[in-house]
């Protein structure tokens, strides 16, 4: 999992299995970030429309901005924090900059260490790339 700032580029990466849900996997990833400081805005897809989640952000001081999911009952946003969401591909531009390195595509260890210290890795050139 990661999180992007408004440039596309990395604030936090963590690694996990796979068959914990996308909400378990949040407060993890924000606290293993490069940054002292937490973003004040998370942009999410559907699948992070939980309002337990929304409420554990909001207790840190960060807006949560997600589509609703359709059997939602009340709501919580207007349309007007969803404009933002249309620069969700932001992140999606990461993941494709983290493809570019081979051993993160196909993966080689079998330590989870070893794993997210190559994502780090990679995560260092695409700003070391992107600040030279």
């Amino acid at each position: 999992m990661a999180v992007a700032d408004r440039h596309g580029l990395p604030i936090a990466v963590d690694v996990a299995s796979a068959s914990p849900h996308e909400i378990k996997l949040v407060e993890p990833t924000l606290k293993a970030g490069f940054l002292k400081e937490s973003p004040q805005r998370l942009i999410g897809d559907k699948a992070y429309d939980s309002d337990a989640l929304r409420a554990d952000l909001a207790e840190d001081g960060i807006q949560l901005i997600t589509r609703q999911r359709r059997n939602r009952r009340v709501k919580t946003q207007d349309g007007r924090s969803l404009r933002r969401y249309r620069r969700r591909w932001k992140i999606e531009r990461l993941f494709a900059w983290l493809q570019n390195f081979r051993r993160l595509i196909t993966r080689h260890e079998h330590e989870v260490a070893n794993f997210l210290g190559f994502v780090q890795l990679g995560c260092i050139v695409i700003l070391l790339r992107q600040y030279l």
